[in-house]
């Protein structure tokens, strides 16, 4: 249903909706996450974000995990080629070098025509400045524990920056 590649405004309402491919392959249905907030973020391993990005991605949710709280991070090799690794590569480097324990899923695009389905829903749901298009490495999308899109993030905008929204979302 939600894996397939489309440029549309996708008819989904919830995130939930959704089934994705992990970093090793396998199906992921997005409705596990049911009930827990979501912090979805396009990563990259080569960016001059990475390193404050991953260490306080990990530090949230090493806070939050066993409080209805996860991040889904979807590598992404858009902007300026900064993922250009296979997926073991970047599982190994997201795990070995920032203790990432959260889940990380396939590569993906976020913009053009092969965007993956999620983000033209997570996009079509909260635009950003200057359009929904996303920018860059480490865009953020806030959702609610009922699969519905809060909040939108620059990639400039810190994770530590968005705890005190990811506590109002947790309620």
């Amino acid at each position: 249903m939600g894996g397939a590649q489309s440029s549309e405004k996708p008819k989904e309402q919830s995130i939930h909706e959704f089934s994705v491919k992990d970093i090793t392959g396998q199906d992921v249905d997005l409705s596990t996450y049911k009930g827990k907030v979501l912090l979805v973020v396009n990563v990259a391993s080569q960016c001059g974000f990475t390193k404050s990005n991953y260490s306080q991605l990990t530090e949230l949710y090493n806070k939050y995990k066993d409080k209805d709280f996860e991040i889904l991070a979807f590598p992404c090799n858009q902007f300026g080629s900064q993922e250009p690794g296979t997926n073991e590569e970047i599982k190994d480097f997201a795990c070995t070098r920032y203790k990432a324990e959260f889940p990380i899923f396939d590569k993906v695009d976020v913009n053009g025509p092969n965007t993956a389905t999620v983000y033209n829903f997570l996009k079509s749901n909260k635009g950003g400045f200057l359009g929904s298009r996303i920018k860059w490495n480490f865009t953020k999308f806030l959702v609610d524990k009922d699969g519905h899109v809060v909040s939108r993030y620059a990639p400039t905008t810190s994770p530590s920056a968005i705890e005190k929204d990811i506590k109002k979302t947790l309620g």
